[in-house]
This record gives structure tokens, sequence and C-alpha cells, in this order.
């Protein structure tokens, strides 16, 4: 299969082509050459709960509708059995304005804050670790084949971390297949938008994998087990908390995938090693894009 063609298989893929999403800029490389290249663009998204504003965040500006709900249900500011009665975007004021049937208990956590696309910040609440209470994830094992195809696939395909880098993917499985693939500015943004169309669509969290190019920090982990995912693997490494985290609530944490290599820090009891890895394909030059966020 062509690396364009796999995108079809996905029920969301990245779309390098959009316009909105990046711009061409010119410059000088190193020998003094001109040099013109694609970068992402970044804008603004306001969002509201009911009445109240909630936060700014910077975003590529695709799917602000999913991202508005993954970032209430990861901050713990929308319940999952809240009724949502109603999730409004206007592009032209930047704004998102999610409506529950009651007023949440969440409303008043906030002042205003911006939520910045450097990969250290993201707004980070001191309620999300308390979320994590009574967060029972399934026993599920995961068959290494499965993650080396899942790999596989993900760095082939096109996107938007491929073709201008400077951006982070997430990208929600289901054995070896690749479901939904978000990319945003900032690696946060790209789980919650995961998060929202997990909400949107009903969709089951028990038998899922998610997949990210970003490092393990203590958010991600949290993130992800408050979705009731329970297996995270990235490309890249870990932090001493995050690992910490994931060995307390059993969340499996894979890092450092890349080719036949990969760690296991939390839950190797539940993998499945069912493939040689000297069978495995390394990682072909051109989809390592240089530059792209660790």
């Amino acid at each position: 299969m062509n690396d364009e063609d796999l995108a079809k298989d996905y029920l969301i893929a990245p779309d390098p082509s959009a316009v909105r999403l990046t711009r061409r800029v010119t410059g000088r490389d190193h020998d003094g050459n001109e040099a013109t290249i694609s970068v992402v663009e970044e804008r603004p998204l306001t969002i509201y709960l009911n009445s109240r504003e909630i936060v700014t965040a910077m975003t590529i500006g695709d799917y602000p509708e999913y991202l508005a709900l993954g970032f209430l249900l990861n901050q713990g500011m929308l319940m999952p059995d809240d009724d949502v009665t109603g999730v409004q975007y206007d592009e032209e004021l930047e704004v998102v304005v999610v409506r529950t049937a009651q007023e949440t208990n969440h409303e008043e956590k906030l002042a205003k804050k911006t939520r910045t696309s450097g990969c250290a910040v993201g707004t980070v609440f001191g309620d999300m670790m308390e979320g994590l209470e009574g967060v029972e994830l399934p026993n599920a094992q995961v068959r290494t084949s499965e993650l080396y195809a899942l790999a596989h696939k993900i760095n082939r395909t096109p996107s938007l971390y491929l073709e201008a880098g400077a951006i982070h993917g997430t990208v929600l499985c289901q054995g070896n297949r690749p479901l939904v693939y978000m990319e945003d500015v900032g690696r946060h943004n790209a789980v919650d938008k995961i998060a929202g169309w997990m909400f949107q669509e009903g969709a089951d969290a028990g038998d899922k994998v998610l997949y990210t190019t970003g490092r393990l920090t203590s958010e991600m982990v949290i993130k992800t087990a408050m979705m009731g995912i329970p297996v995270l693997a990235s490309r890249s490494g870990f932090t001493a908390w995050g690992v910490e985290i994931a060995q307390q609530v059993g969340l499996t944490l894979i890092g450092r995938m890349r080719g036949q290599r990969f760690v296991c820090l939390s839950g190797e009891e539940r993998l499945l090693r069912d493939i040689d890895p000297a069978t495995v394909r390394e990682e072909d030059k051109k989809h390592r894009r240089k530059g792209a966020p660790q």
C-alpha cells in the first residue's frame, strides 16, 4: 500500500494539504540560499462552558468542537454523564461554547488563563490528580505485533508532522488499526481532540491504545487514564512522574518506540511478545522528520 493510501484506513486522518493549517514562508538556509518551507499556523481558540469563559488555547484550528469537549472532560470540568445540549463554534470570533442542560459545578474553577503551545507549559490543574481517584483501567493485554504494525502505519501516514514538523500527533487505535489521528501544536490539544471525539461518538475506551509522538509526561498519563484507555505508547521518552503514575493506575506505558526497539516501564506483564523484533523492519529515514517535536 502506498503511503498516500494509508489515510483511507482511518476514521479521521490528517490533511497536510489543508490550506488553513500551514503557510509557505521564505527565508535563507545555512548556505545563504533562498528556502521556502511550510510552517504550521497557530490561532487562539477561546472555550466557554455555558456562560463562563474557561481558557484560551493556541491551536492549529481544526476540530475545535472536539478540542473544547475533550479539554473540559480531561480537566474534570465536564463529567462523562453530563447532558451536553450543544457545542457551538464561531469561526469569526474563534470561540467554542459548550452548553449543558444544567449548570455544572466546575465553571468557577478557573479565572481566565491562556493555555500556551509550549511543550513544557500547558494548563495543568491541581485537581487532575484527584480525578484519578477510583480510576480502574481494564487489565488489557497488548500484542507486540500489533504495536509494531501500528507504529509502521502511523509513521508512514501523510501528516503535518512529516510535512512541516513543529507539531505533535496523537492516534486512537484498536488492535493493529489506527482509527483517529489528531495533530496540534501542543500534544495536550491533540489528546483533547481524541477525548472529544470519543465523547461525541460514545466510543468504548477499554480496548483502545493511544499512540503519541510526544513525551510521556505526568499530564499525558493522567489524561490517558482518565479517558479509560489502558495502553499509551510513544516514539519519545518518559518522565519519572509519568512512569510512577502509570504504575499506580495500571496503565501499560511504552516509549522510545522506533523501528524494532521500544522500552516498557509499566505493565510489562500485560505485553504479549508474539513477534521476534528482528523480523520488524527498521524505519525508513524519510519518515523520521528532522526537527519534529520529541
